[in-house]
């Protein structure tokens, strides 16, 4: 059965998209832990991080370094801290988090965003890519 991360790319699934290439998309965090919190993910469905090619895998560490300097441009914060844990959904993916201090780095404090807070950021980002 598909992830959801690939009913996201498949259009089934809406998304606030922020950035996307042939093999890779960027869209904002649903339930994210700051403004601006963004997962990259590959679009091919591979469960974990460690087990994509070597190839694949530099490709979306470059890709979520992209999306990274574009984020820091269009959300105030200190930096963008970078995570991957993989255990909620089977699809490897890359969260970046705009950081402030260690609590934002934490996923037990989530923030509240409107379907027009959301739009706004991934407008921001995207335009500083």
């Amino acid at each position: 059965m598909a992830s959801i991360f690939t009913k996201i790319i498949t259009g089934e699934i809406p998304c606030y998209k922020v950035a996307e290439t042939e093999d890779y998309l960027a869209f904002l965090d649903i339930n994210p832990n700051a403004k601006g919190h963004t997962l990259c993910i590959p679009k091919k469905e591979v469960d974990k991080l460690f087990d994509l090619d070597e190839t694949s895998y530099h490709g979306l560490l470059e890709f979520s370094r992209q999306v990274a300097i574009a984020i820091e441009k269009a959300v105030p914060c200190k930096r963008v801290g970078m995570t991957v844990i993989g255990l909620e959904v089977p699809h490897a993916h890359v969260h970046l988090i705009p950081l402030n201090s260690m609590e934002d780095a934490r996923f037990m404090n989530k923030i509240q965003l409107d379907k027009v807070e959301f739009q706004t950021i991934a407008n921001a980002i995207t335009s500083h890519l």
